[in-house]
This record gives structure tokens, sequence and C-alpha cells, in this order.
């Protein structure tokens, strides 16, 4: 297509799920556990989808699944902190991944600015405040300002690819 703007929307042909997963499987994330502090107490969940998106002002974004019934419990609060987690984490990456169960059971942190939980032993970790949020399909695109931040750059972020943690190489044939 050459430059111009294009006048009819074409539809696009519909992808199957299970295909989409695994093509962008193929492409390695980061993993990151979203906290709050509400007033029934701390809460938090996994969640793969998230990226830096400006530096001014400076904001961060995440997707939550439509379904998740913490990110609600969340957005009522207007502040959050974004954990990326290290490594040696996956154990931490199931346990936010689980509904109903007392996912800070021996979980170590300490308090952000905001009051959001900053779990022990992440390599990053994000403290914001609500920006915008917009519908994304079967998820809501949260955009969060950044409020603090920090870092150990002793360790090395927890990989997610092609369906597992880490990054494996695979022969080509």
């Amino acid at each position: 297509m050459t430059g111009g703007s294009h006048s009819a929307v074409q539809e696009a042909p519909q992808v199957e799920a299970a295909r989409m997963r695994e093509v962008l499987g193929h492409f390695a994330s980061g993993v990151v556990v979203v906290t709050a502090v509400t007033a029934q107490g701390s809460v938090g969940f996994t969640c793969q989808s998230f990226s830096s998106l400006s530096l001014d002002p400076p904001l961060v974004s995440f997707s939550p699944a439509r379904t998740s019934s913490t990110w609600p419990r969340i957005r009522e609060v207007g502040s959050f902190c974004v954990n990326v987690l290290a490594a040696e984490q996956e154990e931490l990456s199931g346990a936010f991944a689980r509904s109903g169960a007392d996912k800070y059971a021996g979980v170590e942190w300490s308090a952000a600015p905001s009051g959001a939980p900053i779990l022990q032993g992440v390599a990053a970790w994000i403290d914001c405040v609500l920006e915008h949020e917009y519908p994304g399909g079967d998820h809501t695109i949260v955009v969060g300002r950044v409020h603090d931040l920090g870092a150990d750059a002793a360790c090395s972020p927890l990989l997610f690819h092609r369906g597992g943690y880490g990054v494996t190489a695979t022969s080509r044939s």
C-alpha cells in the first residue's frame, strides 16, 4: 500500500484463538504481578501483557482479562504497583494466577509509596495511579501513570515463552 488514506475498512478474516496463541507464543514476554491494598486487604494478579508506554509523561500499560475479579477491586483503589518477577519466581507467578486462594500466604512484601505491595525479590517495581482504561476485546487496556519505581540490577526477569517459563532454543529442520 502506498501513502494516502484508506477509505474503506476491510473486514479481517477470523483468526482462531488457538492459532493466535500458538503463533504469538513465539514472542517472549515478562511476567508481572499487579498489586494493591483494598479495604478488605491486599490483592493482586499475574499478568503477561505489560509494557512501558511513554517516558513523557511516564506511563505503563497492562491488560487484565475482562473476567478478572481482582482488577475491578484494584481499579476502585485507583493506585497499584506492578512487580516485575525475577527469574526464580515461577511459584509466585502461579500463586497470583490462581483464583480464590490466599495469594499472599508466605509472601513477604513492603509498601510502595502508594501503599501497594512490593513483593520481596522482584527484579523491578513500578508504583502507579490509574490514568485511563480502554476496551480491548476480551481484555481491558489499563494505562498507569508512574509515580515511583525501582529495580534490582542483580536480578534477571522471569520470561514466558511458547507456553512455559524461560526461553529455550529449538532446532529448526
